[in-house]
């Protein structure tokens, strides 16, 4: 299926949000995530389903100031 993730067209096989940060190498208890504008507890990733067309956001914590 075909989704957005941080705003890039993407192809993926993953079911679940937490397949797709699996999918792409991401370190899951590093980032906070978001699913078509609604923030997803890490908790909650394995039961979150993706569908077609469906926006992803990772986020990763910045330092600086």
């Amino acid at each position: 299926m075909q989704i957005d993730l941080n705003g890039q067209r993407l192809a993926t096989t993953a079911k679940t949000l937490e397949g797709l940060l699996a999918e792409q190498g991401v370190d899951a208890g590093s980032v906070a995530t978001a699913l078509d504008g609604a923030f997803v507890p890490r908790g909650l990733r394995a039961a979150t389903p993706l569908s077609e067309g469906a926006k992803v956001e990772v986020l990763s914590p910045m330092q600086g100031g």
